[in-house]
């Protein structure tokens, strides 16, 4: 099996899930985490699914936390930010953002 091509995935097919994903955006405030804390936020995206993937970014450094979004309900995304830094950090507001890619 030789690299796919530019545009396409392992079977030859084109990347068209892209094409259908869905998103959505919300301003978030996670204020101060502490060490070892996590802040979570939902965000209502209509037609997300369980099992459909997440990718997900915030507008504001994240000073080394990591950021992670899953479908945890029907039409609802919920965005973590975890801290695990070794001490409290505080986060700015900003604008959190998820994009939301059906399964195939």
């Amino acid at each position: 099996m030789g690299m796919p091509m530019y545009g396409s995935n392992k079977h030859g097919d084109n990347l068209e899930q892209f094409s259908k994903a869905l998103s959505d955006s919300k301003a978030w405030n996670p204020g101060s985490i502490a060490d070892g804390d996590e802040e979570a936020l939902e965000i209502t995206v209509t037609g997300a699914e369980l099992g459909d993937f997440v990718l997900s970014s915030l507008s504001v450094d994240m000073l080394d936390c990591v950021l992670r979004g899953a479908v945890t309900a029907a039409d609802t995304v919920t965005l973590v930010i975890a801290n695990n830094t070794g001490g409290a950090i505080d986060i700015a507001t900003g604008t959190a953002y998820c994009l939301v890619v059906k399964k195939a």
